[in-house]
């Protein structure tokens, strides 16, 4: 299993690119988030690998940072995500995008990525939930940023017995800037009053 790379690159040809690690070049396919991050062609560059083995080819994949590499392995579980749609996935939003779109349950979003339509955005948004709340998007310090404060609001809601469904529309309504108490606070007034 290769597990990272660390070399010069040497073509950026999207979504593929080359890496001259000692006088061998691996071909990667990488996420428009990780293409849009690389430095220029000639200088150095690490990236965290994913392998595949299949009958027909061995497929490397190549990201920046192991949280993009954790997010593909976690799409690559979904039964019917292959990597060209995982791949797709991350390159039309970040892994901090990808956990609040899971976290608010916000198919729309998800079904904006070229690729995905609303059955599956449905669909994957039911089997990630949960598993990438490790990703929720935080500033220096650890404070919540507005995401990640709606995201904590949606499960606080969600551990007082409310759905998904009456939740998660009220969260996604909230002003911004407010503090987690505050956000609780005003969803649970909206809430009341259905």
């Amino acid at each position: 299993m290769i597990g990272r790379l660390s070399g010069r690159l040497l073509e950026k040809h999207p979504p593929q690119i080359l890496v001259d690690v000692q006088g061998v070049g691996y071909e990667l396919d990488v996420p428009m988030s990780t293409l849009y991050h690389l430095p220029a062609v000639g200088e150095a560059v690490t990236l965290h690998t994913h392998f595949v083995v299949r009958e027909d080819a061995q497929l490397l994949y190549g990201f920046l940072t192991t949280a993009e590499r954790d997010a593909f392995r976690q799409l690559l579980r979904i039964s019917g995500v292959g990597p060209k749609l995982a791949l797709a996935v991350l390159s039309g939003m970040s892994v901090d995008e990808l956990a609040q779109t899971v976290a608010l349950q916000d198919a729309a979003r998800l079904a904006r990525v070229p690729g995905i339509g609303k059955k599956t955005a449905e669909r994957l948004l039911l089997e990630l939930k949960g598993k990438l709340a490790d990703a929720l998007p935080t500033v220096a310090g650890g404070a919540p940023t507005p995401a990640g404060i709606q995201a904590d609001a949606l499960h606080a809601l969600l551990a007082l017995g409310y759905s998904d469904k009456e939740a998660g529309p009220v969260i996604k309504q909230l002003p911004e800037g407010l503090v987690l108490e505050e956000a609780i606070r005003q969803a649970l007034k909206v809430l009341a009053k259905k």
